[in-house]
């Protein structure tokens, strides 16, 4: 909502500058976007008369005219503008004056002739948009007064970022109760006045859309001059708000709907069949908008018809066919009262916004229809003149919101607030907003809200409004104090800190992305499955839940790559959706590398990262529930995933997550030089712990024995690790893998791995007997198992 701070002092004026006003309701909960000037900087400009006006004798676009306003008396002037001409009154900038862009007015002479200054168009001063010619004032403009003070131009204008809730505030008039409120001053608008009707013209108005449109109200008004100019102190209070002059009906309906906030509308008499009705679109049906723009209408579109077509958009923009043109002598005014519900989306899924639909779906006063158009009819009986009929209501009782009685208990207003408020005090400050007290008891009040304000319904709303008026800043900060119960907690449930330090540590950064995704790439990642849609998405790009957050991170990877980072390390926590009868959400941990294995410097190699780097990644991440062994990875398919760098994370049984390479085609998709490797972990999967335990050193001495082992290629070194940890007994301490090997001396079908298995007893050493009996039945087990054979 943006509005002129003169406009604002004509109904309240409270003794603060601009600034502190734009301060003061900036607490109440009203947060003022900018403070500008209406005009731009400029001096010695001035009411100026054209009193002759001559062509030049030396240039065909060239007038030479005789202006009055000078303080010396009549000034000649060589002026370019085709519209200069004898008997208008222009601004007029004297020799020194200075012009928006620093800009001075000096003597001249032009194709021979002098010139004593300059005749400007509104665009040369700041003051509209139009540049074709130089501006024509008002012909009872005084000649000779500063333009400034004739135009009242020592003014700002001030624009308020409203929440979705104060609807109430989307016009002067709410916008100045609530300064009223704030400052304990009177608030006096301009006296609206029922318009006597002279003539008996009306038209007959169904309302057939149930809820949606429960009150309309509407007046015939014949014999009007289109003709007739807007008053500049109309046009001027309409450019300061940011809307441009049309004519007269179109600049008094937008002249209500900033003063009252009230959206209206007018339509060419002579162009509706029958009476109007209010109801539904049929699907398919087709209007040409004000715009230009032929659209075609869903169900469920609210619309305002005649017996024949659609007229409107109910509560969004009128059709071009009714609209005024320069021919309209009668008009019919509407003015109505739509639901929020029923407004809601339509505009934007028609690619429109308007300032009535931006009104209409936050909720406009539901008994402001009348007052309305009584007061659009004064404006333009004022300026087009006409002959009024009597203003038709049609109003739906049953479908009319109801009334809101709202309680607020005294005890309340202390325990809610941290403050003790005077009963006196709360009365004022809740009826000066515009609610009724009711019924009042020792326990508190009962209050009616009023109809201007929709988000007023429960006793929180109530406090909310004594809090904001009382002043946040009057409202002390104190501790607060209660009895707590520690609650128990869980000792098995790993942290998700934990993880999320442990990837730090590894030099990971955390991203945060959308849960949304294109259709596109939820069908690169995860082919099978169909993700949830949006009903209403932000953007094509944001269209599906994600099934998986390795998408997201691609897209970050992407971005980094684009900007020359060329080492990537990210993770990610957060929920993925999975579709099925009832909508799974799973939180889950996700990360991805790419890049050099180490950052570059001069000790560092520049070996690329692998699928054992990322590998090590998620070791170390199951190494934080104290129960890695509890874990295996085994080979898998995936279809994001290179076939041969996949692997399935299993806990027991059950799969916990998946690590690999990108698929080489998705990689070529993406536009990646080298492979990125990712992982994903489903975290309710892995997020019980094992409480560590302790157990004792052993005083005595470890003795490693190393095997070289032949076996066929295809098997798996984690299933030959399993089977040698179960058949060595429990004096093994440690078995790792140190060597695998194939190629020249050894059978292409078969490969070496080299193990390194660490005895040691906890109360004794340990004899070559015992060690060499443990290592015979290893060997002896993976001989029969795997056909191995020591090399």
């Amino acid at each position: 909502m943006k509005f002129s701070n003169a406009w604002l002092r004509e109904w309240v004026n409270p003794q603060l500058s601009a600034q502190e006003l734009a301060d003061q309701v900036t607490m109440a909960g009203l947060e003022v976007d900018g403070i500008e000037p209406v005009a731009g900087d400029f001096t010695g400009v001035v009411v100026g008369e054209i009193l002759a006006c001559e062509q030049h004798p030396d240039a065909d676009k060239l007038r030479v005219c005789t202006v009055a306003g000078h303080p010396e008396g009549e000034m000649q002037v060589v002026c370019g503008a085709p519209n200069a001409r004898a008997g208008i009154k222009i601004p007029f900038a004297l020799v020194g004056a200075k012009l928006p862009g620093d800009f001075k007015i000096k003597k001249a002479k032009l194709r021979g002739v002098e010139s004593f200054g300059m005749l400007c168009a509104q665009t040369e001063l700041e003051l509209g948009e139009d540049s074709d010619g130089i501006w024509e004032l008002p012909a009872d403009a005084p000649t000779g007064t500063d333009l400034r003070e004739y135009l009242q131009l020592d003014d700002v204008a001030i624009e308020v970022d409203l929440t979705p809730n104060r609807s109430d505030c989307l016009g002067i008039a709410g916008i100045a109760r609530e300064v009223g409120v704030l400052n304990r001053c009177p608030v006096e608008g301009p006296a609206i006045e029922p318009v006597a009707a002279t003539i008996d013209d009306s038209l007959a108005v169904s309302l057939m859309a149930g809820d949606a449109c429960p009150r309309y109200v509407g007046r015939v008004i014949r014999n009007i001059d289109v003709s007739a100019t807007t008053p500049l102190w109309m046009q001027e209070r309409l450019r300061r708000a940011g809307l441009r002059s049309i004519d007269p009906v179109v600049d008094v309906t937008n002249y209500v709907l900033l003063e009252l906030g009230q959206p209206m509308h007018a339509f060419d008499l002579a162009k509706l069949d029958g009476g109007i009705k209010v109801r539904l679109a049929e699907q398919g049906e087709k209007l040409t908008l004000l715009d230009g723009q032929e659209v075609t209408l869903n169900d469920g579109t609210l619309l305002i018809t005649d017996d024949s077509k659609p007229l409107a958009m109910a509560g969004i923009m009128g059709g071009e066919e009714s609209s005024v043109t320069g021919q309209t002598r009668d008009i019919f005014l509407e003015s109505a009262f739509f639901s929020p519900l029923a407004i809601a989306g339509k505009a934007r899924s028609y690619g429109l916004h308007t300032d009535s639909s931006h009104r209409f779906e936050r909720g406009v006063d539901y008994r402001l229809q009348e007052k309305a158009v009584e007061r659009a009819t004064q404006l333009l009986l004022d300026i087009v003149g006409g002959e009024p009929g009597p203003v038709h209501l049609r109003e739906l009782n049953d479908a009319m919101p109801a009334e809101r009685h709202i309680t607020l208990r005294r005890a309340r207003v202390e325990s809610g607030l941290g403050v003790q408020i005077a009963d006196d005090e709360i009365i004022d400050i809740l009826t000066r907003l515009g609610l009724e007290k009711i019924d009042q008891d020792d326990a508190g009040w009962t209050f009616l809200a009023p109809s201007f304000r929709f988000d007023l319904a429960i006793e929180a709303d109530l406090l909310e409004e004594l809090a904001r008026v009382y002043g946040y800043n009057r409202i002390p900060s104190i501790s607060f104090s209660a009895a707590l119960d520690i609650l128990p907690e869980h000792e098995v449930e790993l942290d998700g800190t934990a993880l999320e330090q442990t990837l730090l540590a590894r030099g990971y950064h955390e991203a945060i992305t959308f849960s949304f995704i294109d259709r596109e790439s939820a069908a690169l990642f995860d082919p099978k499955a169909e993700p949830v849609a949006l009903q209403n998405p932000i953007s094509a790009d944001l269209a599906v839940m994600r099934t998986s957050l390795i998408p997201g991170l691609c897209k970050a990877l992407q971005y980094n790559l684009n900007r020359q980072q060329e080492r990537v390390r990210l993770f990610e926590t957060g929920l993925r959706f999975v579709p099925g009868t009832d909508l799974q959400q799973q939180p889950m941990l996700a990360g991805l590398v790419y890049g050099t294995r180490q950052a570059e410097s001069w000790t560092g190699g520049k070996d690329w990262v692998d699928f054992y780097d990322i590998k090590a990644d998620v070791e170390a991440l199951l190494a934080e529930t104290n129960a890695a062994d509890e874990f295996r990875f085994v080979a898998g398919e995936h279809p994001a995933l290179h076939p041969g760098q996949c692997a399935r994370i299993l806990r027991g049984e059950r799969e916990v997550g998946v690590l690999g390479a990108l698929h080489p085609q998705l990689q070529k998709q993406l536009d990646l030089p080298k492979a990125a490797f990712v992982f994903e972990l489903d975290l309710d999967a892995i997020g019980e712990a094992r409480l560590p335990a302790f157990s004792p050193l052993s005083r005595f001495p470890a003795v490693r024995r190393d095997l070289a082992l032949l076996i066929d290629a295809d098997v798996q070194a984690a299933n030959l690790v399993e089977t040698a940890a179960e058949t060595a007994g429990e004096m093994l301490t440690d078995l790792k893998i140190f060597d695998v090997y194939q190629g020249e001396g050894i059978d292409f079908n078969r490969k070496s791995v080299a193990m390194g298995l660490t005895f040691q007893h906890p109360s004794r050493t340990l004899n070559d007997e015992e060690i060499t009996a443990a290592v015979d039945a290893v060997v002896k087990q993976l001989e029969q198992k795997y056909n191995a054979s020591l090399r």
